[in-house]
Parts: structure tokens; C-alpha cells; sequence
């Protein structure tokens, strides 16, 4: 297959190929727009499929079943990508299990690990030694301009919770659908007919399959669910916030005699503590009026006032799994991308009962 160049990118474009060049290398002064156009224009033309090279020579690969044969003996370390370290800390009780679970994968098959909060492509590259890494795993959302310069240098990679249109790679996710389809058909099944999504749908990849589950779990049972009446955009970030703002939307609809949905079904554990928290300041009772899940069983949602029901997402398996699937990616570089979804379980506590008829 005839090598695809970055002149062709370009003149497919009618860029330079300087352009072309700083765009693919995840550096500045390409507008985004630019940006978007060139790398797709790149997926399109199948650059990003070529044979991968190093140092400028083809690496062939050798069948193998582990990544020290693949690499070499010098290559027993994987780093591991926290870069979003304002949303993804090892603090919390999430993103510190899918870690331990990498690194006790790792750990069985005599490989180290680096945990890297580097935001920045030249910062990648700049304090780790790239030849020396056997692979990548990122944890939570990575831009693409640093899933790019990770493909530039010629580093198998794969993505926990996360995944990028414009950079494909082999990927391991929670069954987000599948599962906020079965807690939203619990609360059905309770009794429930009034629903409300506390989550911003677009805020990650995992919260939009959590509203599509959510969606298409009601939308079965004959219920017409639009973002603007059935969601009420929160993130994870900010407790205190969220906080407030519950308080406020309770307020709204209790001034204004309207029913409140009985079900408050949350794209993550942390937003649904606080809708517990408000529910409680406004001497609302759960779940006699209001019941309200979580998702992914994080410690506190077992030890909050009112247990939390909840999904549980086996975070240290999440973990692992990457780490299986980056092993095997090594192994067989040609292969076809995998999209690895993990079965959850319902975890039923005492935030969930029938609605008050």
C-alpha cells in the first residue's frame, strides 16, 4: 500500500505542509478549526493506519504473547495518563481503584508503572523517556493533541472511560447503556412515572451513554423524554454547587405548585449525594417522596445518611482489563480495535421505595 505523506494532507487541504506537520504533532499555532480538518482529513486518507515507525526505520512486529518479547527486556514500564487532574484525582474513590487495578495487573506480570499528570504533549515527551515505555494507558479524558503525540512516538495505547473519534484505539468502558437502563427500569418497576436525569449529558463520554440508557429505558415503557424537561445539567466537579443549584430548582417547583418528578435517577454517585443532601435541607423525605440513584459505587454512596441505590462498576477490573488489552495490542499491533464494555451490577439500598400515591 503506496505510504500516505503529509504533502498529500495538505494538498487535499490546500494547507502547507507546515501546517499539516504542527497539527498532527499536537502543537500550537493551528486554529482548531484547522485542526479538526486536517486530522480527520488524516483518518480519512488512512495515515494514522500506516506501519508505525520509530526513530525514522519500520518496526516489523514478531508474533509474541507478551509485551516484554514484543519490546524488549528494557521495556518493562507502562505510564499511566491522568492529565484532566482537575476533574481526575487519585483523591477520589473512582479514578484511585481503576489505578490500583492497573497497577496490580502490572504488578502480577513483573511490569512498573508511572503515573504521569503532564496536560501537555511537549511535557510527555519531555519527562519520560519514551523508548523506554512499553505502552500507555489512559485513565479518564486525554485531548487529542496528546493522543496524538502518544501515536507520533509510536506508543501502543489503549483508553479507560474514555475515547477519541478522531484517534481510534482499542478502549474499556463500564456497559454505561445497558446498565442506567436497568436501575431506570427498576424505579419503573417501583412505581415511578415522573423521571428526571441529573447530569450533563455532554460532559463525558460515560454521561452521554448513561442519558441514552436512561432515555431508551422509558422511551420502551411509552414515556416522550426531551433534555429540556426530563435533564437538569450538573457535572461531578462541584458539590457545593450542585448543591445549591437542587436547592434552588426544589424551591422553584414547590412556589410554583408543580409536581416534582419522584425519581431522580444520577449520572454518577457524587451528583446524587447531593441530591440527597438538598432533598434533606428542603425537608423533602427519601424515598417516601423522593427516590433518588447513583452510579458506579464509589465508598461513600454505602455511607452516606440514606444509602445510595446505585450501579456498581468494578473499577480495579476496569483497570485490569486495560491492562489485558494493552498486552494484547502489543501483541498484535494489526489487529482491529476493540471497544471492551464491562457488565455492572444493581446495588438496591434505602434511597429507592414505591412513589406516594
Amino acid at each position: 500500500m503506496k505510504k500516505v505523506t503529509m504533502q498529500q494532507i495538505a494538498d487535499a487541504l490546500g494547507l502547507s505542509k507546515y501546517a499539516v506537520s504542527k497539527a498532527l504533532a499536537g502543537k500550537e499555532g493551528v486554529s482548531p478549526q484547522t485542526r479538526e480538518k486536517i486530522i480527520d482529513t488524516a483518518t480519512r486518507l488512512g495515515y494514522f493506519k500506516q506501519q508505525r515507525t520509530v526513530r525514522g526505520h519500520e518496526e516489523k512486529s514478531r508474533p509474541s504473547t507478551t509485551g516484554q518479547e514484543v519490546w524488549g527486556q528494557d521495556k518493562q514500564t507502562v505510564a499511566v495518563l491522568m492529565p484532566n487532574i482537575r476533574l481526575q484525582t487519585m483523591d477520589s474513590t473512582f479514578w484511585s481503584m481503576i489505578v490500583h487495578g492497573i497497577g496490580n495487573a502490572l504488578s502480577r506480570r513483573g511490569l512498573g508503572m508511572l503515573i504521569l499528570t503532564e496536560q501537555t504533549p511537549e511535557g510527555f515527551e519531555r519527562l519520560l523517556k519514551p523508548d523506554s515505555l512499553l505502552g500507555v494507558i489512559g485513565v479518564g479524558e486525554v485531548t487529542t493533541s496528546m493522543l496524538l503525540e502518544i501515536k507520533r512516538l509510536g506508543l501502543p495505547f489503549v483508553l479507560t472511560d474514555h475515547e477519541d473519534p478522531l484517534v481510534p484505539s482499542d478502549t474499556v468502558f463500564a456497559s454505561n447503556i445497558d446498565s442506567m437502563s436497568m436501575i431506570t427500569g427498576h424505579l419503573w418497576a417501583l412505581g415511578h412515572r415522573s423521571f428526571w436525569f441529573l447530569g450533563e449529558m455532554r460532559y463525558s463520554r460515560s454521561f452521554t451513554d448513561r442519558w441514552i440508557g436512561f432515555r431508551k429505558a422509558l422511551e420502551d415503557n411509552g414515556l416522550d423524554i426531551r433534555p429540556a424537561n426530563n435533564q437538569l445539567a450538573l457535572t461531578s466537579t462541584d458539590h457545593s454547587a450542585n448543591f445549591a443549584l437542587l436547592q434552588e430548582k426544589i424551591s422553584e417547583y414547590t412556589d410554583n405548585g408543580e409536581p416534582i418528578p419522584t425519581a431522580w435517577v444520577c449520572a454518577n454517585d457524587e451528583i446524587a449525594l447531593a441530591a440527597l443532601e438538598a432533598l434533606q435541607a428542603s425537608g423533602m423525605s427519601v424515598p417516601d417522596v423522593i427516590s433518588v440513584t447513583g452510579f458506579d459505587n464509589i465508598e461513600e454512596s454505602g455511607r452516606s445518611a440514606i444509602p445510595l441505590t446505585t450501579v456498581n462498576v468494578d473499577k480495579e477490573r476496569l483497570g485490569e482489563r486495560a491492562v489485558s488489552a494493552l498486552l494484547d495490542r502489543i501483541s498484535e499491533p494489526g489487529r482491529p480495535f476493540e471497544k471492551i464494555n464491562l457488565a455492572c451490577d444493581l446495588v438496591v439500598r434505602s434511597s429507592t421505595g414505591s412513589p406516594n400515591k
